[in-house]
């Protein structure tokens, strides 16, 4: 063995710290996966103890938020260990691989940094806490909130190895140097900052925020240091406040269906009862012209109301549908453009994520956003049908056979449990035996049942993979909801909401001045900011406008969360376009062309929602 040979082995052996961060992160790993499952299996207690033997459990809800909150913040450390942040890499994309380094070594730093300058607050929030008694358990509340200083510590392990890992390479070195450099002339320039009054706001919340977005720096942390820097630089307030806005933010107990709804997505597909939904749809429809683009369409509409993750139902449905789709000599841009389309219009089916967040957030009925969410999704899907059916008219299907009547029939009867879920999960709502944040545990445990007894197709193995996933999306997202709270609470504070509001009633043409306003703005925050932090930074803050403007608090959700979508879907900025470019391995120049008929019927249908309000409201 040469010692070139030797010296290459010796660099692949493990640090000392890598052993210590991989165990450290598999037993992280290890408490979350055990408390999603604490958190799912209170939750079905606490329906069956309420519904069935008529006996509440009176402390299941503060139990509840207190296994959220720490499930929450070990989701988001392990989210650093995965550097699977959410985070808009359009532009940096663009710039080409040579840069990669640069700007992943940047938004890791950021990432660090901002936990290193936020433990002792948390410490202190937490040791606040302690001289707080829970109601239910009679415990000291630092049990609780003791989560926060714990998750940012891991956070701050793990992402000090990830600084080492990426500072080998020379553009990583200048791009840490880059982040403290920022940070010092910032701290530096403290006096001058005293007294600027909204021009801080300006230097904060659009050029900081703005900047951080376009370095690929992750939103939640975007948001979380630019508001901790305000406080910090600007404001006598303590920025201990930041993070105790921050719990408030993420661990509402409406919040708690976002992992639970996640992992009812992956139980979906793991069980095959998302196949066996799109087997039957084109069973039906694959013998007429653009027949399986049609399916596509119903098929996102069907999955979108049970898994409540656009990410979860495009990877369900991407991988059943594409394979003959491209048999049949369509094109990979049409169809990523479709899937794409797809994800913008069932945004609003519930139990969307979306949905449940703005319900918290704005103050707005869960269970009416869930009934009011369905017309306007069915409205925008029949315009893309009117596309799907303009393109595929010359469709040549002359080697295509009609599935027998037979054949359709027994794939109806093997769909039938998995057609059937959405319409239990939203009758265990509207009748009552379950709220919108424990009803995703009755979801779970029929999807158990059903892949185990009825499709056979049950892998034990794969749910503590799944369990772990789920912690680690859950608390990539939760915390931008606590970020963005805290982001929003500063902004209303200092006085912001107030002007906002003022100039949004000043607006000409009055109601539907507003409206048409909200529309652009909400496209434009979509793009940029994502669905979820665009809603909790600026719901608050709008929400209350629309209700002095007379707009039913439905309509007008449904005109934020469809806005959005058309926002986070369209490119180039889009970030929900790549993701459905990712699971469906395409390139995204090949779907920029196509998708913009389809996002043309989308913003028509859009049109149509908000002149017409019955579509949201007629059946509440």
């Amino acid at each position: 063995m040469t010692n070139d040979s030797q010296n290459l082995q010796i660099q692949e052996r493990p640090s000392l710290w890598q052993k210590f961060e991989t165990c450290l992160f598999k037993a992280t790993a290890f408490i979350s996966a055990i408390l999603l499952a604490l958190v799912i299996v209170l939750l079905l207690s606490g329906v069956v103890s309420r519904y069935v033997f008529h006996s509440p459990l009176t402390w299941s809800d503060e139990l509840g938020g207190i296994l959220f909150l720490w499930l929450t913040t070990f989701g988001a450390a392990l989210a650093t260990y995965r550097f699977s942040h959410m985070r808009m890499t359009a532009v940096v994309s663009r710039l080409g691989s040579e840069w990669e380094p640069f700007f992943t070594a940047f938004a890791i730093t950021a990432t660090t940094l901002f936990f290193a300058l936020i433990l002792y607050p948390a410490i202190d929030f937490a040791m606040e806490e302690a001289f707080i008694t829970t109601s239910a358990l009679e415990i000291p509340n630092a049990w609780r909130a003791s989560a926060l200083p714990v998750g940012f510590g891991l956070a701050l392990i793990f992402g000090l190895g990830k600084m080492a890992e990426v500072i080998r390479r020379p553009k990583a070195i200048w791009a840490v140097l880059s982040v403290f450099a920022l940070a010092l002339v910032v701290w530096m320039i403290k006096p001058y900052l005293q007294g600027l009054g909204y021009l801080n706001l300006v230097i904060f919340f659009v050029l900081i925020v703005g900047v951080s977005v376009l370095a690929s720096v992750p939103i939640a942390f975007t948001f979380a240091l630019a508001t901790l820097g305000y406080l910090a630089l600007t404001t006598r307030v303590p920025v201990m406040t930041l993070v105790g806005r921050m719990d408030e933010g993420m661990s509402h107990l409406m919040l708690l269906a976002i992992p639970t709804f996640i992992f009812l997505g992956l139980l979906l597909e793991m069980t095959g009862m998302a196949r066996a939904m799109v087997q039957f749809l084109a069973s039906l429809l694959g013998h007429v012209k653009g027949g399986l683009s049609y399916v596509l369409i119903g098929a996102m509409y069907l999955v979108s109301g049970i898994s409540g993750s656009k990410a979860a139902d495009m990877a369900a449905i991407a991988p059943a549908l594409f394979p003959e789709m491209t048999k049949r000599g369509a094109k990979e841009g049409e169809l990523v453009a479709l899937l794409s389309a797809t994800g913008a219009q069932t945004e609003t089916i519930p139990p969307s994520i979306v949905l449940i967040t703005i319900g918290s957030v704005a103050s707005v009925s869960i269970a009416a956003l869930f009934t009011g969410g369905m017309l306007p999704a069915l409205v925008l899907g029949i315009g893309l049908c009117v596309v799907v059916g303009w393109r595929n008219r010359h469709e040549d299907l002359s080697n295509i056979q009609r599935t027998p009547a037979k054949e359709a029939l027994k794939l109806f009867l093997i769909a039938l449990p998995a057609l059937a879920l959405p319409f239990v999960i939203r009758a265990a709502v509207v009748k009552g035996v379950a709220t919108a944040t424990e009803v995703s545990t009755i979801g779970i445990v029929y999807a158990m049942i059903a892949g185990l007894v009825i499709y056979r197709q049950f892998d034990w193995r794969k749910l503590y993979p799944m369990l772990v996933d789920t912690a680690v999306l859950s608390g990539a997202i939760l915390i931008i909801i606590g970020a963005a709270s805290g982001m929003a609470w500063a902004l209303t504070q200092s006085g912001f909401s107030r002007e906002l509001a003022q100039f949004m009633q000043t607006l000409p043409g009055g109601r539907t001045g507003f409206l048409i306003v909200s529309v652009i703005a909400f496209i434009v925050l979509g793009s940029l900011l994502e669905g979820i932090p665009a809603i909790v930074l600026f719901g608050p803050l709008l929400f209350p406008i629309a209700r002095v403007m007379e707009v039913h608090d439905v309509h007008y959700a449904m005109i934020v969360i469809l806005s959005m979508g058309l926002g986070l879907f369209a490119p180039p900025f889009g970030v929900g376009y790549y993701t459905a470019c990712a699971i469906a391995r395409v390139n995204p120049d090949e779907g920029i062309r196509p998708i913009w008929g389809y996002m043309l019927a989308l913003l028509i249908g859009l049109v149509f929602v908000v002149a017409f309000p019955w579509i949201s409201i007629g059946f509440l």
